[in-house]
């Protein structure tokens, strides 16, 4: 047989051996089962919430507990806390809490970082969180924090990566100007990074984003069978990372939807439909519905809504509008792998603003999501939303290229 042919042949044979939807493998199982030489005879310090799950449903904390040879010595929580129950915004303090013996400190409130009291007695930093995709998504603001921490304090860190639930392929959005920098945006990166947790730890130190780079040794491992391409399977085992972000088509929403949290537009909150419901009192559905379709957005569906934002404890504590009815669109994804929810996002301001002309209220915390003040000046200016992507293409652009050398999968 000619060597081409064999070629062929030991090609085909090889991708006839790829399992189909392979179970996707996280670097937390990954860890136990053939990287304890990473963690044997160490003190660990874990970080940790309640998205920290081996596939058996045994939580990070309990296996390393468990585990022959390893000392938990404390564990650091982000925004929502241990358990994932606090409400987006709500500071937390753990006093003297403690975790089967272990201490829990949390860095989501009077501290954002591990402080050097905190870590002694560790020899090793654990990362373990799902995270969502977006800038503004707090958990990536902690990561790099226990970094700038582990360098400064010279300990190593593991990150146990997961997959980015939204895909890692949409890479959208107005790159953060440092102006802007703050806990909803930390870097200089877009809305949507299209990045695991583990390729942005490795942007942040490869690219000197963090003071203490230097001193930073950084280990990930790698999940596998992950396919940056697609979303997570829909809706599928879904294990809420926040109370709010109760669904992936939710978590699919999230990133464009969320800069209605700079404005005096209702994101849902309040209700069971956070982001996947929006509106306002001054708001006639059947209007912005007319106007979406005409932008013939194929990958979504729109149905008129109403809604009073309530009081519902860990999801929402004063909503807007709160026991007010409000009118406005219900979101269904129809097509995940096509939907573009930064522009989807901008659109929906556009068609708004256009609609409403001062009526929509921008508020101080938008340019923070926009991490610019560019967008909301184009949006109040009206100007087309091709413009406004056009506009922050050469960043985005600049961005893509920096972010491909620090890709896993």
């Amino acid at each position: 047989m000619r060597p081409k042919y064999n070629f062929i042949l030991l090609s085909i044979v090889f991708l006839l051996s790829i399992p189909i939807n392979a179970q996707i493998v996280n670097g937390a199982d990954l860890l136990f089962s053939e990287n304890l030489n990473l963690i044997t005879k160490k003190n660990v310090g874990a970080v940790c919430n309640h998205t920290s799950l081996l596939t058996d449903g045994t939580h990070l904390v309990d296996a390393l507990i468990e585990q022959k040879g390893v000392t938990v010595k404390v564990i650091f929580t982000p925004e929502h806390g241990f358990k994932g129950s606090a409400e987006a915004g709500e500071h937390i303090d753990y006093k003297n809490n403690l975790y089967k013996e272990v201490p829990i400190v949390s860095l989501y409130g009077k501290d954002r970082k591990p402080t050097k009291e905190n870590l002694t007695d560790v020899d090793v930093l654990i990362f373990d969180i799902q995270d969502i995709g977006a800038r503004f998504y707090t958990y990536i603001s902690t990561l790099y924090y226990v970094l700038e921490s582990a360098g400064e304090n010279n300990i190593p860190v593991i990150i146990l990566d997961r997959p980015n639930p939204i895909g890692g392929s949409y890479v959208d959005g107005p790159v953060l100007d440092e102006k802007y920098k703050s806990f909803v945006g930390i870097a200089q990166i877009p809305i949507t990074h299209g990045m695991t947790v583990g390729e942005l730890a490795k942007y942040f130190v490869g690219e000197k984003l963090i003071s203490s780079w230097k001193n930073i040794s950084l280990t990930v491992i790698n999940c596998k069978n992950w396919k940056r391409e697609i979303p997570s399977e829909f809706n599928s085992n879904w294990n809420s990372p926040s109370p709010n972000i109760n669904s992936l088509e939710t978590a699919l929403v999230y990133p464009g939807i969320c800069l209605l949290e700079g404005t005096n537009v209702s994101e849902g909150r309040g209700t069971y439909y956070p982001f996947l419901q929006v509106g306002a009192p001054f708001i006639n559905a059947e209007q912005v519905i007319e106007k979406l379709n005409l932008l013939k957005i194929e990958s979504a569906e729109f149905q008129p809504v109403s809604f009073t934002p309530k009081n519902i404890a860990a999801m929402a504590t004063n909503p807007k509008y709160e026991n007010t009815v409000c009118s406005g669109i219900k979101i269904k994804i129809t097509e995940p792998t096509k939907f573009e929810s930064v522009k989807f996002g901008v659109k929906l301001l556009h068609v708004l603003v256009k609609l409403y002309g001062n009526k929509i209220k921008f508020n101080d915390s938008f340019d923070r999501l926009a991490g610019t003040d560019v967008l909301r000046k184009q949006l109040k200016n009206k100007n087309l939303s091709d413009q406004i992507f056009a506009s922050w293409q050469s960043d985005l652009t600049k961005f893509i290229k920096k972010r491909n050398q620090y890709l896993l999968y």
